[in-house]
């Protein structure tokens, strides 16, 4: 249903971050590519600790948990998840996992490639926007109605959903070839929905947008070294105190930043993306 919503010109929003024990936290990893050569085992290890540390209420896992889809990588990637001390975990599958009919390991490791889970006043929907050995992805016109009907059947106060590709032009990223196919629906079904949150991986490369009263936030690899341009592995972690959402890029050993902070009520926000364009940008 249509978001009753302001939706107010962009301007600046700044607040400071409330008490800790108010705060919902998402650790959000991504792009793990078990299998691979540029897999690195010691960052997959290193996330995992902080992570288990930090105690979230919510894990988000958005896809290429393997590089070609084999069961062995499947097997390999589910060891170093099942050692997450979360007992809310969400896992889609990534265009990496759909490769070599890598789907069927995916639902006999992992269960259904879309779902619906709620934890506190957090709805999340995720869904599988993979082609079978294609890059690009689609929701597809008959997941829409679906979509819908699970927000609407699970009451919250913060509406996420969860996909692997990106609904929107990474900049820095090259040739825009497999964004979602039908990114324009899928994003007026997120409206009709009144989604607040988009999280998905993809380009290895962070990213945060507010399009109309739809906050998109992107999450770089946690553990390749298969790296655009001068990014570092990361992962992100979002902080939930009210109407109040803070994002952060986390690098595994080595501390984070904040990508952007947001208000649910009044959508009010800023980004702090600079440094991320840098990264991905030729100086010459």
């Amino acid at each position: 249903m249509p978001s009753d919503r302001p939706r107010p010109a962009s301007r600046a929003y700044t607040s400071a971050m409330p008490a800790a024990d108010q705060v919902f936290q998402i650790a959000h990893i991504s792009d793990i590519h078990c299998g691979g050569p540029h897999f690195m085992p010691s960052l997959m290890d290193r996330a995992i600790g902080e992570i288990n540390d930090m105690q979230p209420d919510l894990v988000v896992c958005s896809g290429d948990l393997t590089t070609f889809g084999f069961k062995q990588e499947f097997a390999q990637a589910k060891s170093y998840l099942d050692r997450l001390e979360c007992d809310a975990l969400v896992v889609v599958p990534g265009n990496h996992d759909s490769r070599n009919v890598g789907y069927v390991h995916f639902e006999q490791l992992f269960g259904d490639r879309n779902s619906v889970l709620s934890v506190d006043g957090v709805t999340v929907v995720a869904v599988d926007s993979t082609e079978p050995d294609l890059d690009h992805g689609q929701i597809g016109r008959g997941r829409y109605r679906w979509i819908e009907e699970q927000f609407r059947a699970h009451e919250a106060d913060l509406r996420i959903f969860v996909l692997h590709h990106h609904l929107l032009p990474v900049p820095g990223t090259g040739r825009e070839r497999n964004v979602v196919y039908d990114a324009g629906d899928a994003i007026e079904c997120l409206q009709r929905a009144g989604v607040d949150l988009v999280l998905s991986g993809h380009k290895h490369v962070p990213y945060a947008w507010r399009l109309e009263d739809l906050f998109i936030v992107n999450t770089g690899t946690v553990s390749s070294l298969r790296l655009r341009g001068n990014t570092r592995p990361c992962y992100n972690v979002v902080e939930i105190a009210g109407s109040h959402v803070d994002v952060w890029r986390k690098y595994p050993f080595h501390g984070q930043e904040r990508i952007i902070q947001f208000s649910t009520e009044t959508l009010s926000f800023e980004k702090y993306t600079a440094r991320i364009e840098s990264e991905v940008t030729s100086h010459s």
